[in-house]
């Protein structure tokens, strides 16, 4: 057996096989390609939007609209995928998610205006929401505990690189053609992937038959909605968008407080449409913790820093692009290798040092100014992407590998929901901090690069600051091990 940090934990499924199932490989191969493809989908939009608005004669705040409805919809569907994958097959799910991203993408590519466009991109995101919640709760039904690092680490290319490759597609395919090009690539692969799941795509796990509850569906919607939305208001200029954010925001709070009342009263009788017993783990509550810390860390800067290249130190966005660009590539071919370090050494020898590097580089940041050089950004967001690789690969292996198989499903959603969450976060502290330092700057007459300078590191320390937590919970996070004989004694 490989060798873990000192007090695993065990875990609830173990394999006497030494490797996986090629049928099952096969399966998990599919979900990566589809995954791989909805989150590229999702990424070549930001770039895409000032083209749309200029095409479709709509003003910048609607088109807007095309990325929040995307999020505000992925904020929806999470949160169910716990019963969708319980209730119905692999097969079943993996071909809902791909008609459903196929058709969207399809009507995206024909709209003739905005709203054909608003309603595709709203398909899209639905198919999209359901698709890492079933690889990740894939890879833990049909993968050995003892390769689970080196799955997950595929995982992570997944969602590591295909953001990076996104922006820098789009800014190449609008350079050249119109924005319907997007949507025209996207289509045939995504129908590839489909065609490929209709013929190999095999039903991995057992289902059950649940009742839905439905007043959890817009409990849910309204509650995880609502905070994603409201969040998303702050950072702009002017009063009107944090006013409709703080309404959205305790609009979100109550319905939040009222769905857990409801899934801790349908929990007693197994019938919660998400299962917070999940939360009974303390290895994977701090775990989930510390992912919700580095993904307010990582969507705030990566939001935040093409901002401050462009207006402080004055880049083009494409030059900008390009600085963020090595660490993005670098994070994402480093996850497989991640895997098998965890797989063979176990969480602390990756989480502890990959979280301090992620707080040194935001320590870095929050000391900016407008004449940084952008090769020395270039090393600290390299820097960073590696931290970041270091801590996401063992943080999904632990915290699923956590807990009991019937389970899996109900965490994979809970994780994937609040990295949503704390990445609308991150995105609305960093930008509301920067922006209004630099609108205050602005009023005084300072000029942007100089206005802006103070903002950017006030916010990136705001987020160093929030990010010793994930470095001080690190070494709490343990290593889950499958026992001989595969049973399962609780204690965790």
């Amino acid at each position: 057996m490989s060798a873990v940090d000192t007090g695993s934990i065990p875990t609830t499924h173990a394999s006497a096989d030494s490797g996986i199932a090629r049928s099952d490989m096969r399966v998990i191969w599919l979900l990566l390609v589809a995954a791989f493809v909805a989150i590229l989908n999702e990424t070549t939009m930001g770039i895409a939007i000032p083209h749309l608005n200029a095409d479709l004669g709509i003003p910048p705040e609607l088109g807007q609209w095309l990325t929040s409805a995307f999020m505000l919809t992925m904020a929806v569907v999470i949160p169910i995928t716990g019963f969708i994958l319980q209730r119905f097959t692999t097969r079943q799910v993996f071909t809902a998610a791909m008609v459903a991203f196929s058709l969207g993408t399809l009507v995206c590519l024909v709209a003739p205006g905005f709203a054909l466009l608003l309603v595709g991109r709203v398909i899209q995101a639905a198919g999209t929401g359901i698709m890492m919640p079933l690889l990740m709760t894939t890879i833990m039904n049909v993968v050995p505990a003892r390769s689970r690092g080196r799955m997950m680490g595929r995982v992570g290319l997944v969602i590591s690189l295909a953001p990076a490759l996104g922006p820098t597609l789009a800014g190449a395919v609008l350079g050249v053609f119109s924005w319907r090009a997007l949507f025209a690539i996207i289509l045939p692969i995504a129908l590839i992937a489909l065609a490929m799941g209709v013929r190999w795509m095999t039903n991995l796990g057992e289902t059950r038959s649940l009742p839905l509850d439905i007043l959890s569906i817009p409990l849910a919607a309204l509650g995880f909605g609502g905070v994603v939305f409201g969040l998303s208001q702050f950072g702009g200029e002017g009063a009107s968008g944090e006013v409709t954010g703080i309404i959205a925001l305790v609009v979100g709070a109550v319905s939040l407080a009222l769905f857990v009342w409801r899934q801790l009263m349908l929990q007693r009788v197994d019938d919660a449409l998400l299962d917070l017993r999940v939360f009974r783990s303390a290895n994977f509550s701090i775990a989930v913790v510390i992912m919700s810390i580095l993904a307010l860390s990582m969507f705030g800067t990566l939001t935040l820093l093409p901002q401050y290249l462009q207006n402080v130190v004055g880049l083009s966005p494409l030059d900008a692009g390009l600085i963020m660009l090595p660490g993005s590539v670098l994070m994402g071919l480093l996850g497989p290798v991640m895997g098998r370090v965890y797989d063979a050494r176990g969480t602390r020898t990756l989480l502890i040092p990959g979280t301090v590097m992620v707080s040194a580089s935001l320590f870095f940041y929050s000391t900016v100014t407008e004449h940084t050089e952008p090769w020395v950004l270039i090393i600290v967001q390299a820097m960073m992407s590696v931290g970041l690789a270091m801590s996401f690969t063992p943080l999904f292996s632990a915290s699923l590998g956590s807990l009991q198989r019937t389970l899996y499903s109900h965490g994979s959603a809970v994780l994937n929901t609040l990295q949503q969450v704390a990445g609308a976060a991150g995105v609305a502290v960093l930008l509301s901090t920067y922006s209004s330092i630099l609108h205050a700057g602005e009023h005084e007459g300072l000029a942007t690069a100089v206005a802006g300078a103070p903002g950017a590191r006030t916010a990136f320390l705001i987020a160093a600051i929030i990010s010793l937590a994930a470095v001080a919970l690190s070494p709490f996070v343990r290593k889950p091990v499958e026992e001989a004989g595969g049973g399962f004694h609780g204690g965790h």
